[in-house]
């Protein structure tokens, strides 16, 4: 999983950042932390602007907290289809927690979006079989 986040403006100082996952409901409610207990690998601590740009190996057990393995069933394989299910269903949210919002100042639900090349495939598929449909009504 890659990580991008770029912030800039806080209030005060970074303290942590991770993924919650999974919300009974898409786009709303609090849940427990699913990757990194603490913070991701590297994400930049003790700032009020910066970047972070992070591949994240979701193959490892330490990619996830203790408490969302246990409920993905115990395995790297469940707690990963878990939260790319939660994630893909917008039960998931990236948050960014600063000393003036310990709960998050910054906080995002995620969505999946398709990567522009494949709507670009898609559009051309469609009209492939629009043309091919065209030419065999003549």
């Amino acid at each position: 999983m890659t990580v991008v986040a770029d912030f800039d403006d806080l209030v005060s100082n970074t303290t942590a950042s991770h993924i919650h996952c999974c919300t009974p409901v898409a786009g709303e409610g609090t849940v427990g932390v699913a990757t990194y207990p603490a913070t991701f690998p590297g994400f930049p601590v003790g700032v009020q602007s910066g970047g972070y740009l992070q591949t994240i190996d979701m193959a490892l057990a330490a990619s996830y907290t203790a408490a969302f393995l246990t409920a993905s069933g115990g395995t790297v394989d469940g707690a990963f289809a878990a939260l790319l299910a939660g994630l893909s269903d917008g039960r998931g949210c990236f948050n960014i927690h600063t000393s003036f919002a310990p709960g998050g100042e910054i906080r995002g639900f995620l969505y999946r979006v398709p990567e522009p090349g494949t709507l670009v495939l898609m559009g051309l598929g469609l009209l492939a079989i629009g043309l091919v449909n065209a030419k065999r009504r003549r």
